[in-house]
């Protein structure tokens, strides 16, 4: 796990469907602690992990979120033992929409306004709704035990903790669609190839190479991380035109700020700079 960062768990009960942990410096963990389900996630899961996302959003201490999953799993998408999914019918059609907005898609809105960055470090199966929370995040390191896909089809489900928007964004509209026709699971490298995975470690150095990652990301200035996230974000649905005005008062926004300043300054006198996020 790198050279000695202290890990300080910061939030866990034995009803708890997840672990917090302060990682190291500036760096917040959320593991999902369901490993004999290969972390499979139910309503609980979820509502635990959006509301661990939406603490890290709001608490300027900590600059990266590393999301994984314990056992050797990240998460092999929804729990039918326990979910919804598995109680009689007429409670699927009429509870399904309160339960999954309340739950994963609380998840995916808490990563889509959370302006600083979030890394998924994947250890085996990141699979359907797995799959979706991986994709949500910023960067997606895997070991080579990972396996990602969407095997929803093969009992009849959807996409629908945010796959259908995520997965042909990430892979372009035909091997989403051959993945979710065809139940399709890919191991690491295919997954890298895809688009699936940002970098892959072998499994004995995926801690570290995530923890140094996120690590080199904190000595960043913390509102230039955050803006650059809001600007590559915003870019992906605007006009070159409505980027670059956005990008104009990005700019008058952040170049008068201490941490640019001394930025600067460091650089000019060759030694490391010291941001303070203002």
């Amino acid at each position: 796990m790198g050279d000695g960062p202290v890990t300080r768990e910061t939030t866990k009960s034995a009803a708890d469907d997840i672990r917090v942990d302060q990682w190291a410096g500036g760096v917040r963990r959320i593991t999902i602690t369901r490993p004999t389900l290969r972390n499979a996630y139910r309503s609980q899961t979820a509502v635990e992990i959006a509301a661990a996302i939406e603490q890290f959003t709001a608490d300027d201490a900590d600059q990266v979120l590393v999301i994984t999953g314990a056992g050797g799993a990240f998460c092999a998408g929804g729990d039918l033992t326990s979910s919804y999914e598995s109680t009689h019918a007429d409670a699927v059609q009429l509870g399904h929409g309160v339960v999954i907005r309340e739950g994963m898609h609380r998840v995916m809105r808490a990563l889509a306004l959370c302006d600083k960055p979030v890394i998924a470090m994947i250890s085996g199966p990141a699979v359907a709704g797995g799959l979706a929370l991986a994709l949500a995040c910023d960067l997606r390191i895997g070991d080579d035990t990972a396996r990602l896909g969407d095997t929803s089809g093969m009992v009849g489900l959807l996409p629908d903790e945010g796959g259908a928007w995520l997965f042909p964004r990430a892979m372009g509209t035909d091997h989403a669609l051959r993945m979710l026709w065809g139940c399709e699971l890919y191991d690491a490298q295919q997954a890298l190839e895809l688009g699936l995975l940002t970098q892959v470690v072998p499994a004995a150095e995926l801690e570290s190479a995530v923890l140094a990652l996120a690590t080199r990301i904190t000595r960043t200035a913390p509102l230039t991380t955050r803006v650059v996230k809001r600007m590559v974000r915003n870019a992906m649905s605007q006009s070159l035109h409505a980027s670059l005005i956005e990008a104009e008062y990005a700019v008058a926004a952040i170049n008068d700020t201490a941490d640019v300043r001394e930025g600067i300054a460091a650089f000019l006198d060759k030694r490391t700079p010291r941001f303070v996020g203002r």
